[in-house]
């Protein structure tokens, strides 16, 4: 693999930027048997395939995508990173994912382009207020960064939020994660991509999966695809808003409900926001891109689909809120609009365990907070493959604990309305 440097860049740039080789190896055609096949090539399961490789030596991998590359929710989010949840087990998840953002270029040596320029989580109301500051004194127990700052303070640190008293749903405080940001979401997979490749994994897309295999004695033994059957010790479903309908393949249900969740962005302009702020009540949530869009997210439409769109008055309504907590947006025009199919449980917690049937693993149930927790989900995802058995860190995150009743509620840290 050729590592990217200032040096390299400028040797390509002398020589008219040709002989770039392409970032990873285009494999048409998978093997007969690989010790694991990974079921999508979005960011969790390129990275998956990357830490098994790099930290627990497994090199005879394929990721099977039915698409292309990142062609998911992967490239379709708001880029929003942060670790500010409520409860221990997913506070420590997240900032485990967190702390892997804040090096993963270097690791990866690829431009992830994250961009750590906070995260302000807005109230309305008392209640608000009261959930919030239980948020920061959680957080501050688990050692991650969160601050309370007052109505004034919140205009401050974001100049153009309106903290007017005259407002619908006036802005009475917020809390702060400073070190939460953005980073380019197709950007974290061609990296996942390129290091995962170099290191012998193959990546094979435009291959969808149709079954899983198991033999008399109950354990996976492969999967079918479009392109012919693959044999496999062990396979691992990493698909997002489909991954009930995989692990359906296998005879096992999960506790799942797909919606839509949509997603738009504004015509570019100088850089005029400074921050990412999300409000619950009123649900908005907005940021900057590098290119000077507006990225906003919307809320997820209340029917079951696996549509990449959704309806007209969820934006609407998102955007009729975005104008009133910054007004000096009103005059900008919405250049492009889309959906991402959300995985959701009935407590808003992912899933990221073996099952119950030998040698098949599942990485779902993310909902709206996949983006955020690539990295350390990918990296806790390999754990589990690669040991048969949980790290601490995801251990809580099991299918039994529906089963159980042992709840990780999450619903009100998800930021989004369900």
């Amino acid at each position: 693999m050729e590592r990217f440097s200032a040096l390299s860049l400028a040797r390509k740039a002398i020589g008219g930027h040709l002989g770039w080789k392409p970032q990873w190896r285009s494999v048409e055609q998978p093997k007969k048997a690989y010790d694991i096949v990974i079921v999508g090539g979005g960011g969790h399961g390129l990275g998956a395939a990357y830490y098994l490789a790099k930290q627990h030596g497994l090199r005879n991998i394929a990721v099977v995508e039915r698409g292309w590359l990142a062609g998911g929710n992967t490239a379709r989010n708001t880029t929003i990173i942060r670790s500010n949840y409520l409860f221990d087990e997913s506070s420590n998840y997240y900032e485990h994912s967190l702390k892997l953002w804040e090096n993963l270029s270097q690791e990866l040596n690829y431009n992830v382009m994250f961009s750590q320029r906070g995260c302000l989580m807005v109230a309305h109301t008392v209640h608000d207020v009261q959930v919030f500051k239980r948020h920061v004194h959680a957080n501050r127990l688990n050692g991650i960064d969160n601050e309370w700052l007052t109505a004034e303070e919140a205009k401050e640190f974001c100049p153009p939020l309106n903290i007017s008293p005259n407002i619908r749903y006036p802005v009475l405080g917020g809390a702060l994660q400073r070190r939460a940001g953005t980073a380019r979401h197709d950007a974290v997979a061609w990296g996942f991509a390129r290091a995962a490749s170099d290191m012998g994994v193959d990546i094979i897309e435009n291959c969808e999966v149709t079954g899983i295999t198991r033999a008399a004695d109950g354990r996976v033994t492969g999967v079918e695809t479009t392109k012919g059957p693959i044999l496999a010790g062990k396979v691992a479903v990493s698909a997002a808003g489909h991954s009930s309908v995989v692990m359906e393949m296998a005879g096992i249900r999960l506790p799942l409900q797909s919606n839509p969740l949509q997603a738009l962005v504004s015509e570019p302009v100088k850089p005029a926001f400074p921050t990412i702020v999300m409000s619950n009540t009123i649900h908005a949530y907005i940021s900057q891109s590098d290119k000077g869009e507006m990225v906003i997210g919307a809320g997820t439409d209340s029917y079951v689909s696996y549509t990449q769109r959704g309806g007209l008055h969820i934006p609407a309504e998102t955007l009729a809120a975005i104008c009133e907590l910054f007004p000096m947006f009103r005059r900008l025009r919405m250049m492009r609009s889309w959906g991402g199919i959300t995985d959701n449980t009935p407590d808003r917690s992912p899933i990221t365990a073996k099952t119950s049937v030998p040698g098949l693993y599942v990485n779902c149930g993310w909902g709206t907070g996949g983006f955020k927790a690539t990295p350390g989900a990918a990296n806790l995802f390999a754990w589990t493959i690669a040991k048969d058995e949980p790290h601490p860190i995801n251990a809580p995150f099991t299918i039994e604990r529906f089963r159980d009743g042992v709840m990780i509620d999450e619903a009100a840290a998800a930021a989004v309305a369900h």
